[in-house]
């Protein structure tokens, strides 16, 4: 007889855990806007979600012809984020709960995410999920952000876990496919819901095409805990 065995979940932070994305949003617009770049929009912002702050900027960088190096654009950016970030990031409440019962349970868990080793830190520690999530996977620590699947094996392999076992919580269409290209089940929670229909989000394993709206605790909790 063969003997289930116990999942891992590994949950994207922007979008999927917290609502960082106005933050992030205010960030990369004080910082283009101190380049002379007016005009960037909550719309066009929201084409970012999901990709890494770095990948991200590389592509407004050259799309706005900005003369500052990268790594200059990254740390303006990660420094003005970290100011808001600290000040105020709201947690879903259906995903603290979520949270919480896996906590209970021994599950073992870990975020993955595009953001920097430092954003993670001061949200996870504003918010006090790092007392639930001690491990953290940065993609500033991985060769290629998403959507390849770089930081999610890396998150199981500091999990000790299969890839088939584990289990990726994501609100962004990479994130979906970088789960996929993982070879781990996905439960997806669409942080703009436009993006519902997106291939990368039907297809994932259980999706709540409502976004957060629709997200239930109880019934991730089911499906994430459920034999397969």
């Amino acid at each position: 007889m063969s003997t289930a065995r116990t999942p891992s979940v590994i949950f994207d932070l922007d979008g999927t855990l917290v609502d960082s994305e106005p933050n992030y949003y205010e960030a990369g617009r004080r910082v283009l806007a101190s380049h002379g770049v007016t005009g960037f929009d909550w719309a066009e912002h929201t084409s970012f979600i999901g990709i890494g702050t770095r990948e991200t900027l590389e592509i407004l960088r050259a799309r706005y012809t900005i003369d500052a190096p990268l790594d200059a654009l990254l740390a303006e950016k990660n420094r003005i984020y970290l100011e808001l970030a600290r000040a105020s990031t709201d947690v879903f409440p259906e995903m603290r709960k979520f949270v919480e019962r896996l906590t209970a349970d021994g599950v073992p868990m870990a975020v993955a995410s595009g953001s920097s080793r430092a954003a993670i830190e001061a949200v996870l520690a504003g918010t006090g999920l790092d007392a639930y999530i001690p491990l953290t996977v940065s993609a500033e620590e991985v060769g290629r952000g998403k959507p390849e699947p770089d930081v999610f094996l890396e998150a199981a392999r500091r999990l000790g876990a299969d890839p088939a076992d584990c289990v990726v919580l994501e609100d962004a269409p990479p994130g979906a496919a970088a789960a996929r290209a993982a070879g781990m089940r996905c439960i997806a929670v669409p942080y703009v819901p436009g993006t519902a229909s997106d291939p990368a989000f039907l297809a994932a394993d259980l999706l709540f095409a409502g976004g957060q709206r629709e997200f239930t605790s109880e019934t991730a909790y089911a499906w994430t805990t459920t034999p397969r």
